[in-house]
């Protein structure tokens, strides 16, 4: 999964969403202690720094050291490179020693993970019973409730694009556009009148040129793949069709919405 990350990593924290508050906010509210979270698959850092604001220490890890290298520095973060299976004897040194743990979230990479071997982790590390593990993915910008994405025509070409695109995403993709309803989640409800795991949808907003969206189609790990098969995904008559159509309405800079889907679970008395 790394490999599918590391050559456009730049374009990656370029132009990659950030999340909402609501969202860390709403998970903060749902373990009794803010002491440590653990980031699994940080990448460049876009939720630790949020979650810096809420919990007094945040460990990021991830696989990719050109990731790593994008993050920001916080003194109240560290960073850490690690193999995708860590082994348990190097989790203590790593990332924290067992029960220890308040939060454990995986910000658009849980599908990526070998599920039962990360799940092994997470009921090490975490605290018992309420330690609380967060996954959330988000989809492509979306057309909602008859507001579109950018504009009408805009909306209809990039439709078109990422359906020819999907040849070249993973089969793990299946689980984003599946809002991560059909991701295998073993924990307990959070409670608070919730009596399920999710997924709870939130919204998160950019402000966006058009060469920053063609960025962000970039950093797509489908883009990097069609690539590496001499496929060119934005060809010139790709980028005309997104020029006419963004430059339509004569407006350069456009709000552009994705919806972000959070699974949330606490570990109860899990072995």
């Amino acid at each position: 999964m790394a490999d599918l990350f590391h050559k456009q990593a730049k374009n990656y924290v370029e132009t990659r969403p950030s999340y909402p508050e609501e969202l860390f906010e709403f998970i903060a509210s749902k373990t009794p202690n803010h002491d440590l979270v653990w980031d699994v698959g940080t990448g460049s850092g876009q939720a630790a720094k949020s979650l810096a604001k809420l919990y007094k220490n945040v460990v990021g890890t991830d696989t990719s050291q050109e990731q790593l290298d994008y993050a920001p520095k916080l003194p109240n973060v560290r960073y850490q490179c690690t193999p995708p299976n860590i082994p348990l004897t190097e989790l203590k040194s790593s990332v924290a020693p067992p029960g220890t743990v308040d939060l454990v979230t995986i910000a658009q990479a849980l599908h990526w993970f070998d599920l039962p071997t990360f799940y092994q982790q997470v009921k090490l590390v975490l605290k018992k019973p309420h330690g609380v593990i967060a996954a959330w993915c988000y989809t492509v910008p979306e057309a909602k409730d008859n507001i579109p994405v950018v504009n009408d025509k805009f909306d209809a070409v990039f439709r078109q694009f990422y359906a020819d695109s999907q040849p070249y995403w993973d089969s793990a993709r299946k689980l984003v556009d599946g809002k991560y309803k059909g991701i295998d989640f073993p924990f307990e409800p959070v409670g608070d009148g919730a009596n399920h795991t999710g997924p709870f949808e939130f919204t998160t907003v950019r402000v966006m040129d058009l060469e920053g969206f063609l960025t962000y189609i970039r950093s797509w790990s489908a883009y990097q793949t069609a690539k590496d098969k001499g496929v060119e995904l934005l060809s010139e008559d790709a980028v005309e069709s997104f020029k006419r159509a963004w430059g339509e309405d004569g407006v350069d800079q456009k709000v552009v919405k994705a919806p972000v889907y959070l699974r949330i679970g606490k570990v109860g008395n899990l072995e």
